[in-house]
């Protein structure tokens, strides 16, 4: 039973980053190189810089994940929140390195893995718990992009979850199928 849990685990945590990255990727595609770089007041953080900083925190945390400490030597923090990329191009190149850096890590991880320990600036995690803090953290971020996108899209954001004033169409929708629900026994889907 332990195995099915720490596999589902896994499996859902993939599925929640997938769905924060989902968000961020269908953000750039509706905003202009502009808006990646539009700061909504002087202390604010743009697109491109909160991109920055993930990707230098994906790329720092999920290197050598279970080996090394998550806060490598190399990564450069405070340097993440000053703008650095000049196009949409860099901005989304940045976004897929660090992503697919985190992709791998959780890829390579086994449910036996899940009470193992691994370091963040020297403090101990079990994996579990730093997956769930790393989730936490990368939803935060994806939704101040999303808030910026939309500030600056104003009417022409298109929305990315369920629009205003449609919850009652989408739930008569949902409701209308069937329910469904995931059962394991010995790793196999029933």
């Amino acid at each position: 039973m332990e195995q099915n849990l720490g596999k589902n685990f896994l499996e859902s945590a993939v599925k929640q980053f997938t769905y924060y990255r989902m968000l961020g990727d269908k953000t750039f595609e509706q905003v202009s190189e502009e808006a990646l770089f539009f700061k909504p007041d002087p202390g604010s953080n743009s697109i491109s810089i909160i991109v920055r900083h993930l990707s230098g925190n994906m790329l720092s945390r999920w290197t050598n994940f279970l080996i090394e400490d998550g806060e490598k030597t190399w990564r450069k923090r405070d340097q993440e929140f000053e703008e650095g990329y000049k196009t949409k191009e860099e901005v989304v190149e940045a976004w897929n390195k660090g992503w697919d850096c985190l992709m791998l890590a959780l890829d390579s991880l086994k449910p036996e893995d899940l009470l193992s320990i691994t370091y963040i600036r020297n403090q101990g995690h079990t994996v579990l718990e730093a997956i769930n803090r790393q989730l936490a953290h990368y939803s935060y971020h994806i939704g101040q992009i999303l808030y910026i996108g939309k500030m600056y899209n104003k009417s022409d954001w298109k929305s990315l979850s369920i629009p205003k004033g449609k919850t009652l169409g989408f739930n008569t929708e949902m409701f209308s199928k069937p329910k469904e629900i995931k059962h394991y026994i010995d790793d196999e889907l029933i």
